[in-house]
């Protein structure tokens, strides 16, 4: 690989102050092929990063929660098409939020059809988040509905933006898809993805609670003030969760989300095991969408998240659970790539054709950081001019 490239490239982002710190590993379906920590878990502590630092995952849990609802799909415990509202009453009639009243009084109708499994993973049930939806901040304001991160159960008592399956936006989906998962198999979704994918992948250091040990290891969330200038804030996903959090609650390493995205790679095979079937993980890969298309986040929160269009002007689709790109990209991902990230710009991809996965973790807000963006952009360029390279020689 050209990895002394990379190093370099990754090390002059720290040591500028552009980014804090960064873990960065990337692999094929069988092994490692770089690994490197750079800069500081927290910039007003001294300690280094290191490559098995604890990061907030956040957004990259949704993966991780659709492939345990398709392990249940497998077994006939969930169906992708079927009103999930059978299975969760909560979402056994959703309201559509209608515009506002002179007065700023919410008004909402009826959904015009069911919710489904497929529809939740995505993205086309018909939920937002606020931080993308100015509409939906109005209506959280207005009714008291506390924002995602606190875990409560009240805030999933939010209407949807548009009827199920006519756009997608994305939202709160996979929260509902994990509470499907627990109802389906009787289990807290902690429990579940321990038993069922953690442990059979070997992803032995992520979980929903930080422990002890993970405390001395975990990487400061920074935010960027207008003047580019970065700062170590208090930030946490709630530890003692009313549910826990499918759609973006986990703390882990870039090595244990590379095993998640190497099963991908390997055909829902990983540490020996087979965790999906490879007709599945195929499921999962394509597109699942349509005629619709993934379109520009807007920002409605700007400590949250930056406006965010990843390739603008590219058709993007939505698989179950991955963003697709449908050309090649700048950087050389192959059209047909999986792909997604975390709100405190972590970031992965999953390229089937190149047999190559990455994973890029930093904790900075707002999210589409474009000085993170930059330094993903240069890890992967150099993992791919090491692969064509490694082609040449052979």
């Amino acid at each position: 690989m050209h990895s002394a490239e990379i190093d370099q490239s990754l090390q002059r982002f720290c040591e500028s102050g552009d980014i804090p710190g960064v873990v960065a590993m990337a692999g094929s379906a069988g092994e490692t092929l770089y690994q490197a920590a750079f800069g500081r878990r927290d910039l007003s502590k001294p300690q280094p990063m290191t490559p098995d630092s604890v990061f907030w995952i956040a957004s990259m849990t949704k993966a991780i929660t659709a492939a345990a609802a398709m392990q249940l799909v497998e077994q006939g415990r969930l169906s992708l098409d079927e009103p999930i509202g059978k299975l969760l009453p909560d979402l056994a009639a959703p309201l559509v939020l209608d515009g506002f009243a002179d007065d700023g009084t919410p008004r909402t109708r009826p959904a015009r059809t069911a919710i489904t499994l497929r529809q939740l993973l995505t993205h086309t049930a018909g939920f937002c988040y606020d931080m993308w939806n100015a509409d939906m901040v109005k209506y959280m304001a207005y009714h008291g509905v506390p924002g995602i991160i606190g875990c409560q159960e009240a805030a999933l008592k939010t209407p949807l933006a548009s009827d199920p399956g006519t756009r997608w936006e994305y939202g709160i989906n996979i929260d509902f898809a994990g509470k499907a998962v627990e109802a389906a198999s009787g289990m807290k979704l902690d429990a579940y993805l321990r038993e069922n994918l953690f442990a059979p992948l070997g992803m032995t250091d992520t979980g929903f609670k930080i422990t002890d040990e993970q405390r001395s290891r975990l990487v400061a969330v920074h935010t960027r003030g207008e003047d580019g200038a970065l700062t170590p804030i208090e930030f946490e996903v709630a530890q003692e969760p009313e549910f826990h959090m499918g759609g973006g609650g986990l703390y882990g390493t870039a090595a244990d989300y590379l095993k998640f995205a190497q099963m991908i790679l390997n055909k829902g095979r990983g540490n020996g095991n087979q965790v999906l079937k490879p007709e599945t993980v195929a499921l999962m890969s394509q597109n699942r969408i349509g005629d619709l298309n993934v379109t520009k986040l807007n920002s409605a929160i700007a400590f949250a998240t930056n406006d965010v269009d990843l390739y603008p002007g590219m058709d993007k689709k939505w698989g179950l659970s991955f963003l697709i790109n449908t050309e090649a990209t700048p950087e050389g991902r192959s059209p047909g790539s999986l792909a997604w990230a975390g709100l405190a710009n972590t970031y992965y991809w999953i390229d089937p054709t190149r047999d190559v996965c990455g994973v890029i973790l930093m904790q900075v807000l707002p999210f589409g950081d474009t000085k993170c963006l930059d330094a993903f952009a240069a890890f992967e360029r150099g993992i791919y001019a090491g692969l064509s390279a490694g082609q040449k020689a052979a």
